[in-house]
């Protein structure tokens, strides 16, 4: 049986966090305190690319506080693909954690497809 699950993404594992920075190429998430154009942020620093601030991801409320000025200090695709990335890698530790396979596919519109096949028995 197939279903289709639209995820609105909150970030509360710090594992699925780091997964998507290593598929990404980013740096590592250090936790931390930053200083954001208006004021500061405490949680896990993610730098991404091109960006004059880093994103600070609050893993307690699953929270991301962010500035890029409207695209100036950053695209936000890269936010977005982080983020789609996160909820990829979070599902897949999930299902592996309840003894699913699961298998990935990344679609020509952008979108990934995830397969979890449960354990037989």
């Amino acid at each position: 049986m197939s279903h289709v699950v639209t995820i609105k993404t909150r970030v509360h594992d710090p594992a699925a966090v780091a997964a998507a920075c290593a598929r990404l190429n980013l740096p590592a998430p250090v936790q931390g305190k930053a200083k954001l154009y208006s004021g500061e942020a405490e949680g896990l620093l993610l730098q991404l690319p091109g960006w004059r601030y880093p994103a600070v991801i609050d893993a307690a409320t699953g929270v991301v506080a962010y500035d890029n000025f409207a695209e100036r200090w950053g695209e936000q695709k890269h936010l977005d693909r982080f983020l789609q990335l996160y909820a990829v890698e979070k599902t897949k530790l999930e299902a592996r954690k309840r003894g699913c396979q699961v298998s990935e596919q990344s679609l020509q519109d952008g979108s990934v497809k995830i397969q979890i096949i449960e354990a037989a028995g």
